[in-house]
């Protein structure tokens, strides 16, 4: 009677030294990927504490998007840098006022589009933020607004709707758009 194998029975690894290389070296990059994480994970207390709630490189990136998102609405070239930054510093302001959960969403958001590996293959973004160019900046922004990820998609919100805010939320804008300001409240005797 012949001998039939059993389809479960393995045979015995033979480690080999590129084997164990291998091996190694995957570890390793799991290690430093689990450390990336880690530190992307948590908010620095120097950057509450410093009264922001955005970190710098989350800074970077939303100086980088605004002239792109808010293209023709804001101010010519001598007040661009200053319009630029005001809004950077009312995002700043509007991500302070957000809950833990969506603040921590918004940090993940902005350490992954801020380190380079996911920046270049998530976002098509190859270049620094500071030095993208704005068809780099302005693709990105429609790829992902046109994703067929909804998480995609809903990143692409959150930026379009905080950095519209804080622009249409500036007295700066209210002129091109017709807004007198708030009515005057009355002190009531």
């Amino acid at each position: 009677m012949p001998k039939r194998s059993q389809p479960f029975a393995r045979e015995q690894p033979n480690p080999t030294r590129r084997t164990l290389l291998k091996v190694g070296i995957a570890g390793a990059a799991m290690l430093v990927l689990a450390r990336w994480m880690v530190a992307a994970d948590s908010t620095p207390e120097s950057a509450v504490a410093g009264g922001h709630a955005l970190d710098p490189s989350a800074r970077v990136i939303i100086d980088a998007l605004v002239p792109v998102m808010l293209e023709g609405a804001l101010p010519g070239a001598d007040g661009s840098v200053a319009a630029r930054a005001e809004v950077v510093s009312g995002v700043d302001r509007a991500v302070a006022g957000l809950p833990p959960g969506p603040r921590k969403e918004l940090d993940q958001l902005f350490a992954l589009l801020f380190f380079a590996p996911t920046r270049c293959l998530l976002a098509g973004v190859w270049s620094p933020w500071p030095q993208a160019s704005v068809d780099s900046v302005a693709a990105f922004l429609a790829a992902w607004r046109d994703s067929r990820f909804s998480l995609m998609r809903s990143a692409y919100a959150a930026l379009h709707q905080l950095i519209f805010a804080a622009w249409y939320a500036n007295a700066r804008a209210w002129p091109a758009i017709g807004y007198g300001g708030p009515p005057p409240l009355e002190a009531s005797d």
